[in-house]
């Protein structure tokens, strides 16, 4: 069972009503959880855009009337493109603790390029970038826990 097909089998899951699936293959086994009602709640909850809504904020049109911040803020925000955790794991920003770090603010990314690494099941995961762009901000930190279709960086696209 490839990465591909585990992620097909997390969407699959997470949009029925199966409580838990586990497979076996040879030497493969993977099992996936349901969040429980009240994590799901805590997660939705969480203002994720909110956080490109605070980058815009400190730019200098703040300091103007409150209705043009936000027609300034909401443009920006829309052009953002978020980079969401494929599956739930730990986050780690190198490939190992003696290694630099895959990205930073900043840093132009690629179709490909890695940007972390996310572990699951003993397994080190690395999450590649689906959009060209540079990273504006990075929204885990380094070896945090993470969920399933969770925001980990924002890019502004090229």
């Amino acid at each position: 069972m490839d990465f591909k097909q585990i992620q097909e089998l997390i969407k699959i899951i997470n949009k029925s009503n199966i409580g838990e699936i586990s497979i076996e293959e040879k030497d493969f086994k993977v099992t996936i959880r349901q969040k429980e009602e009240h994590i799901t709640q805590l997660v939705s909850s969480a203002p994720v855009p909110s956080q490109p809504q605070t980058l815009v904020a400190s730019a200098p049109s703040a300091s103007q009337a409150t209705d043009k911040p936000k027609a300034a803020s909401e443009p920006k925000a829309d052009n953002l493109v978020t980079i969401k955790s494929p599956m739930i794991g730990t986050f780690y920003r190198r490939s190992s603790p003696d290694k630099p770090l895959l990205v930073e603010v900043g840093d132009e990314v690629s179709p490909g390029k890695v940007v972390c690494i996310i572990e699951a099941m003993k397994l080190f995961n690395e999450i590649e970038s689906e959009v060209s762009g540079k990273i504006v901000k990075i929204l885990v930190d380094d070896a945090s826990p993470v969920e399933y279709d969770q925001p980990l960086f924002l890019v502004e696209p090229n």
